[in-house]
């Protein structure tokens, strides 16, 4: 398979490729030289296989996610469907103008990952994707866990609202669009909202 790097991560390199005559991206996880040979070797498959299984399981209840093509455990690769699109930080920045329904989109999401006992871990903009139909699609499940509980899901949230303050200040209700649309999907919301002042607190006093 031929390769172009699209990004290179602490983590991994993302590449853009063609699997089977389809457009595709291939993640793979960097060997740390730190560690014990057999040691990164271990994890890296071990942290793929997650990654896969949490993209998989975010799938199986129908949030959009890129569909996985291939594994391989020994080199810590996965093979997975390109999405056409732009990032929704890039939308943001573009087109401001629907951030109220993009921000909506954003708080169900959440809230379905949520209801099913999944967190994503690393909620930024950048991490989510706009395909051309306007479907939102979420990357990078690295981080994600399941059986999440109040502190992972209070994470998620409290990532989202950094993400959206911070590199799009200029929309004021962006985060609000977000929370209503999570409190009207989400019926644990006030408990994880609550978790997510507490995280702010030990912030504050870190």
């Amino acid at each position: 398979m031929s390769e172009k790097q699209i990004s290179i991560g602490a983590e991994a390199i993302i590449s853009k490729t063609i699997f089977l005559g389809r457009d595709a991206v291939i993640k793979k996880r960097v060997v740390k030289s730190y560690r014990h040979p057999d040691l990164d070797r271990h994890l890296r498959s071990i942290r793929t296989k997650t990654e896969a299984k949490m993209i998989h399981n975010a799938r199986s209840i129908g949030v959009r996610s890129p569909v996985i093509y291939d594994i391989d455990l020994e080199e810590g690769t996965i093979v997975m469907e390109y999405i056409e699109g732009e990032s929704v930080k890039s939308t943001l920045d573009t087109h401001p103008e629907i951030a109220d329904k993009i921000c909506a989109s954003i708080g169900e999401t959440v809230a379905k990952l949520h209801r099913n006992g999944i967190a994503h871990g690393d909620l930024t903009t950048s991490n989510m994707m706009l395909t051309k139909n306007y479907e939102l699609c979420l990357i990078d499940f690295s981080l994600s866990t399941e059986k999440a509980d109040l502190e992972s899901m209070g994470v998620d949230i409290h990532l989202i609202e950094r993400s959206l303050t911070s590199a799009h200040s200029s929309i004021t209700d962006a985060f609000a669009f977000v929370l209503s649309a999570y409190k009207n999907n989400m019926p644990d919301a006030q408990k994880v909202l609550k978790r997510v002042e507490d995280i702010k607190s030990r912030a504050r006093y870190t």
